[in-house]
């Protein structure tokens, strides 16, 4: 397994081997993200164009693509220079003026001599009622007309890149196509009643219909299923290896969970407890745990990642939970310490802050065991942080961290079990493209007492009435977070907004009452700020997006978004669940701009309609598309040339049940389908996959 097969070297040949592509070409494929034949097999045309040959041009509408025999009549070259060269030709019912600008008058006698009969193809345009065409895309000869391509592919283009140079290209990359041995199981293809891989690119590049170029085509969802299969193969690789390293057998005795259950004001609901019961199983089996811990905002995920830390701790050893921001640990470590306390448990906070004496002594305690759980940001991971004997590392908002900095946490100890956790409720179809590798509970229970948030969507029209209220509602004590309008994207624009904001409700409301956090403020001041607010001091909290993840203020119970429709589903979603977090009603304010388009229409809507964040993130899928459903983790989601995930996602179920199936009868894919898979693996460019397999 340790180099790709000889059978698909065609495929991954030079650019340049290929028909009509020299270097700058082979360097202009590269911005559509093409390098070798193979991608370019997997580019397929997004429409095609209709050539079959009418009869006559009488009754074709303007702007139409038209292809149609006709004799040529007479050359009409042009009377002043820059004027277009003419060619008159008739069909059998009417005439049709050829237009050539810049055109050789010896050229055009050539390909087009009075008298004879031609096939030509291309836009029709009418002028003062006669039809013209500029430019002709074909000029056939009669007897060739037979092998004339009725239905012509429409590819994406680049710069330097023509549909003729792409339709060259593609034909002969075609001729190197290998015969593939095939690598889906045979039930799977029977019953979808899908082509071959050879007939599916063959069918793909030559659409019949306008049906053939859409996603459920049997070519396109062929291939389709091949990248996704490739997908969940490397991921059931991944995960057996996974189940098959050694892990340690980290087993508590609970005495610290009843302490902890004891205190509690209420019940963990039955989600809580289950998510805890499965990761304790993990913990305490001989096999390396590697776990997602999914929930919706305000589900209790910390609570559920505390108690399995605590059991780490039972068992003589440590935790460490790590988070993306340092605003996010500062929040875990407030909100843990007094359970911390009642468990007789020693916590700490590590964060790129920390410095000299204070570091120095942290540093030493954890790696003499003195500390037992340590909450921070990046900083725990870095050169010098040892433990004791670190058994569990929790990863909270995985998305943040790189798998890189993931593997350098889990090897600060010996064997270490991983649960990650993250706060976006994922659509199962994502969750298989991204987790596929890792088992998953899911928080989908509230805590009890939490009361519904009511979401109302107002015109920023409204602005000054909106004022008033919350001016009396500050005046009773209610906290207010207003949240800032994502400005394409760009923190300057971002802050210039929340600066503008800022200004203008201190004006109206008070300088003591209103505060400002962004993402560029120093630390010291954004803890500032954040604490005043934290500490009731300020009422009114004007923020970027900054706070979108972990800040918990129970006394703020109103959250105004401004120009909400420039947020995504998933996005409002996070913000929305920064207030009802107390015992209070709250309310959520989603301002926008008129008018709305009608996507921005039915986010609000769905907003407006529901607080399930898994129906949220099903629907921000449906309207957007998986590049941006999760936010920051896209970076996470493979990239597919074919394979759509919002409208194939049943197609990633089968996928992953016929992946796993696989390698629970062919573990090392030994069979002949086993090879074929590997074939397949190497065709995909999966080289983790095959990394694993000749390591494993």
């Amino acid at each position: 397994m340790s180099s790709r097969p000889e059978i698909l070297f065609p495929l991954f040949k030079e650019m340049t081997t290929l028909t009509g592509v020299g270097p700058k070409t082979a360097q202009n494929f590269l911005n559509l993200n093409i390098k070798s034949p193979k991608d370019l097999l997997f580019c397929l045309p997004h429409s095609f164009v209709d050539r079959s040959p009418v009869t006559t041009v009488q009754g074709c509408s303007t702007g139409q693509v038209v292809s149609v025999k006709v004799k040529i009549i007479k050359h009409i070259p042009p009377r002043q220079r820059g004027r277009p060269f003419r060619v008159l030709c008739e069909d059998p019912e009417t005439t049709l003026e050829l237009v050539f600008f810049h055109a050789r008058g010896p050229y055009l006698e050539k390909i087009l001599p009075i008298g004879e009969h031609k096939l030509i193809s291309g836009k029709l345009e009418f002028f003062d009622g006669r039809a013209q065409m500029a430019h002709p895309d074909h000029v056939v000869d009669e007897d060739a007309a037979e092998n004339f391509p009725r239905f012509e592919p429409v590819y994406p283009l680049t710069s330097g890149i023509t549909q003729t140079v792409m339709g060259k290209a593609i034909g002969s990359a075609m001729t190197s196509l290998p015969s593939m041995p095939e690598w889906l199981d045979a039930s799977v293809v029977f019953q979808q009643n899908w082509p071959s891989f050879e007939d599916a690119l063959h069918q793909a590049h030559h659409p019949k219909s306008l049906d053939e170029v859409l996603p459920h085509a049997k070519p396109r969802q062929r291939l389709a299923y091949d990248e996704l299969f490739a997908h969940q193969v490397t991921k059931a690789i991944a995960r057996g290896r996974m189940r098959t390293k050694p892990g340690r057998a980290t087993i508590g005795n609970r005495h610290l969970h009843k302490k902890i259950l004891n205190t509690l004001p209420f019940a963990p609901t039955d989600a809580q407890t289950r998510a805890v019961s499965e990761i304790i199983d993990d913990l305490a089996s001989d096999r390396r745990m590697n776990r997602l811990l999914q929930g919706d905002v305000g589900a209790g995920k910390t609570l559920v990642a505390f108690l399995a830390l605590l059991t780490a701790v039972e068992a003589g050893g440590q935790g460490v939970l790590m988070a993306p921001t340092e605003i996010l640990a500062r929040q875990h470590m407030e909100g843990l310490h007094n359970l911390a306390q009642e468990a007789g448990v020693v916590m700490a906070l590590l964060t790129g802050r920390d410095k000299g004496a204070e570091r120095a002594e942290k540093l030493s305690n954890l790696a003499q065991g003195k500390i037992d759980i340590l909450v921070g940001t990046h900083a725990v991971f870095q050169t010098g942080v040892e433990f004791s004997d670190l058994r569990l590392a929790v990863i909270d908002e995985q998305h943040r961290f790189g798998v890189n900095q993931r593997l350098a946490l889990g090897e600060k100890g010996d064997r270490v079990d991983v649960l990650v956790m993250t706060a976006t409720p994922i659509p199962r179809s994502l969750e298989l493209a991204q987790y596929g590798d890792m088992d998953v509970s899911v928080l989908d229970e509230k805590p009890p007492g939490r009361l519904p948030i009511t979401t109302a969507v107002v015109p920023l029209s409204r602005y000054d009435e909106i004022l008033e209220k919350l001016r009396s509602a500050v005046a009773a004590g209610t906290q207010v977070y207003w949240v800032c309008p994502l400005v394409e994207e760009s923190e300057v624009m971002d802050l210039t907004a929340a600066q503008e904001r800022f200004k203008k409700l201190r004006a109206a409301l008070g300088d003591d009452l209103v505060g400002l956090v962004h993402g560029q403020l120093a630390p010291a001041e954004k803890d500032q700020a954040m604490a005043k607010f934290v500490a009731g001091d300020t009422k009114v909290l004007v923020a970027t997006t900054v706070i979108e993840v972990g800040v918990n203020v129970p006394n703020a119970t109103i959250m105004v978004i401004e120009r909400a429709e420039s947020f995504g589903l998933a996005q409002l979603h996070q913000l929305r669940g920064r207030v009802g977090r107390g015992d209070k009603q709250s309310t959520c304010l989603l301002l926008y701009q008129a008018p709305l388009t009608e996507t921005a229409e039915k986010r609000l809507s769905i907003m407006r309609e529901t607080e399930d964040g898994f129906r949220i993130a099903n629907e921000d899928l449906l309207i957007r598309g998986a590049g941006d459903v999760i936010g920051t983790a896209q970076s996470g989601l493979p990239k597919f040339r074919v394979a759509n995930l919002e409208r194939q996602a049943g197609l990633m179920e089968t996928a992953q049940k016929d992946a796993r199936l696989l390698l629970d009868r062919d573990p090392e894919l030994q069979s002949p389908r086993g090879q074929a898979v590997r074939t397949l693996l190497w065709l995909m460019e999966q080289d983790r996959a095959i990394r694993l397999i000749s390591v494993g």
